[in-house]
């Protein structure tokens, strides 16, 4: 969405646009995503890999 905003126009207008914008956007919730992945790789083997390919 494109909002348009003029020199010029009023600051209630301009905050009644934002509003109407940002209203319609969608609230993205990354709690989710949020806890304990599970995976079949231990974390602490795979940093060490990560750091030893390093040097």
């Amino acid at each position: 969405m494109i909002t348009v905003i003029k020199k010029g126009t009023p600051i209630k207008k301009m905050k009644e646009l934002m509003d109407k914008a940002f209203s319609k956007s969608a609230k993205n919730d990354i709690r989710k995503y949020a806890g304990i992945l599970k995976t079949e790789i231990d974390p602490l083997e795979y940093q060490k890999q990560m750091r030893n390919e390093w040097e």
